[in-house]
């Protein structure tokens, strides 16, 4: 079963998003149910010599708004209008359809396509007409548009977020009507979509990282340790909740680190927290905090970083949003919506020795599931996997 992997970004082995490290996720649970994959998309602007030789790289990109020039960003905004395309989708257009089709059919004979969040499907959908296919969405893309329309600040960026959720309610309604299966990162996002039904979608349930065991005290540096990808609207939502209306009122002396891009004017608006930009390894800079806050305020799917946390075994304050696709919270996490009770639940959890867990146990039910549910998925829509019957 040879199927086409199309995404907007092609996984090169390291991430430095959550949607890169649940792209290979789901990319090694569909090989280890037998599929043969081949991954097309773009590779990240400066690394694509690490892209593995079997990927089909259409180009480089970086896609963060933030990070492209005036002249970028009023070009993609240019073919967003020009082609009545999202904003996301237009950043890869400077590709054309037939660049696209050309190296389809060197791909071929190709049972089928995997679009892999709506990104490069609302780009390229059409060059894939008859191709029988799967979708897997990150997001209710949407529902996420329409919130941060909701919180932009001004009129212009409120006009474009509120387009961008029309265009993507659109496009999503249609991915999901004809695709053959489709998959979810969390159970809410099933009715949203209109496929809450088990012969029409499946939740994946993902996993980041090596889990770890408890193996006695870690050597921390700060109090708590927040990463993410900031500069995506529903992430600097959860960031500017934190640090407006949590961050007042813990202890004085409470030492607080943010690590991935973030607005340097973040930097002088609240001194008291460490803004230390991006980080060679996640994994040893969240495990340099006594504590993790999860604060996920808006957005859908599921948030790699409170899976990458429980694997971690990491204490840590988690909003209900932060909790969005996740089956069991680990003791050692207390939920607490009201900013208040976050900051008391931090000031608490950073009192001592960090009470870790042994995340291994999390790390297997999750990867177990998630093959469960490809394997599901593959066979409602009749992709029988190697040594299956067709």
């Amino acid at each position: 079963m040879h199927l086409v992997f199309a995404t907007s970004i092609v996984p090169d082995g390291t991430p430095t998003s959550g949607y890169e490290i649940a792209n290979a996720a789901i990319i090694d649970a569909f090989a280890r149910a037998g599929c043969r994959l081949t991954v097309m998309g773009f590779a990240w602007q400066g690394r694509r010599e690490a892209v593995p030789a079997d990927a089909v790289v259409l180009g480089a990109l970086d896609p963060r708004t933030e990070a492209a020039t005036f002249m970028t960003r009023f070009g993609w905004l240019a073919a967003a209008l020009w082609h009545g395309l999202t904003f996301s989708s237009a950043k890869m257009r400077f590709v054309s359809p037939r660049r696209v089709s050309a190296a389809l059919a060197e791909l071929e004979p190709v049972d089928g396509v995997i679009f892999n969040s709506a990104q490069f499907a609302g780009a390229f959908r059409d060059v894939f007409a008859g191709k029988p296919n799967l979708y897997v969405a990150h997001n209710v893309e949407y529902v996420s548009a329409a919130q941060s329309a909701a919180a932009a600040k001004g009129p212009i960026a409120r006009f474009l977020f509120r387009r961008e959720a029309r265009l993507l309610k659109r496009l999503e309604g249609k991915l999901c009507a004809e695709a053959r299966f489709v998959y979810t990162l969390s159970e809410e996002d099933r009715p949203m979509l209109g496929v809450a039904g088990d012969g029409r979608s499946a939740v994946l349930p993902l996993v980041a990282h090596e889990p770890a065991g408890a193996e006695g005290p870690r050597e921390t540096v700060y109090d708590a340790a927040l990463i993410g990808t900031w500069s995506w609207a529903p992430n600097r939502i959860g960031l500017d909740w934190f640090l407006e209306q949590v961050l007042p009122h813990l202890p004085d002396g409470f030492r607080v680190a943010i690590a991935g891009d973030a607005p340097a004017a973040l930097a002088s608006r609240h001194p008291r927290v460490s803004f230390i930009g991006r980080v060679p390894d996640a994994v040893a800079f969240v495990r340099s905090g006594k504590v993790v806050p999860l604060v996920s305020r808006a957005g859908t799917g599921v948030q790699l970083k409170t899976i990458e946390t429980f694997e971690q075994g990491l204490p840590s304050v988690a909003t209900s949003s932060a909790l969005r696709g996740i089956s069991h919270t680990p003791d050692n996490c207390v939920v607490a919506d009201d900013p208040r009770d976050f900051a008391a639940a931090l000031a608490r959890a950073a009192e001592g020795t960090p009470n870790d867990l042994d995340g291994r146990a999390f790390h297997r039910a999750q990867l177990g599931a998630l093959d469960r549910a490809v394997l599901h998925g593959l066979r409602q829509a009749g992709f029988a996997p190697q040594g299956e019957a067709a």
